[in-house]
């Protein structure tokens, strides 16, 4: 991937991944079906969660950890991408959401599972419905280097199509996922907390 000299020094601002995580959290949340590359992210300031965790993966390669994303799929919602990384042998998480309470995870995960889970309370829909279902296994986006994902112009949906046909495990038993509950009005309040309305999900 090639960055320019100002690129360079944009992203050299970045000393770890909570530093990623401050920057998507200042920028607007993109409501439109598109998907623009770390670079577009970068001249935008504007991202929504698949090119936000393509930003932070990118981000995240430069400063020495691998370019990680997993799809975590919803029902009745939308699906949500993360960057995810190792640091001292735990996961933690970077991400871009129009809910706060999808965001940024510290590296204390003992495994991707544990990761995902600490999602699992807070990842519902404008009724308060939980909606996650399963997670990907995680995938390198440097297998995608030649195509210069991170720097290209054209939309990047074929990554999205990538990870989509990856293996992935549900987080519950239908049994369980039949007796949720819904979450608290405070709850719902806290997670759409200066959320995009045209962004938000519609859900049936």
């Amino acid at each position: 991937m090639e960055w320019s000299a100002k690129e360079i020094v944009f992203l050299k601002r970045f000393s770890d991944p909570c530093s990623i995580q401050e920057f998507l959290d200042s920028i607007d949340y993109n409501p439109n079906e598109e998907c623009r590359s770390p670079r577009w992210i970068i001249k935008t300031r504007a991202a929504h969660c698949f090119e936000g965790a393509l930003f932070a993966a990118a981000a995240l390669d430069f400063i020495g950890y691998k370019p990680l994303i997993v799809d975590m799929r919803a029902y009745n919602d939308d699906d949500h991408v993360i960057a995810v990384f190792k640091k001292d042998g735990c996961w933690g998480a970077v991400a871009k959401s129009n809910f706060t309470t999808l965001r940024y995870r510290e590296p204390v995960y003992r495994s991707l599972r544990e990761l995902v889970m600490s999602y699992f309370d807070f990842y519902f829909n404008i009724n308060g419905e939980k909606t996650l279902r399963s997670y990907s296994v995680p995938f390198n986006l440097r297998a995608f280097n030649k195509r210069n994902w991170a720097t290209t112009d054209d939309d990047l949906e074929y990554i999205g199509d990538r990870i989509e046909s990856l293996h992935h495990y549900p987080v519950a038993t239908d049994k369980a996922l039949k007796k949720l509950k819904p979450v608290s009005k405070s709850m719902l309040e806290a997670g759409l907390l200066g959320s995009r309305a045209e962004g938000l999900y519609k859900p049936e």
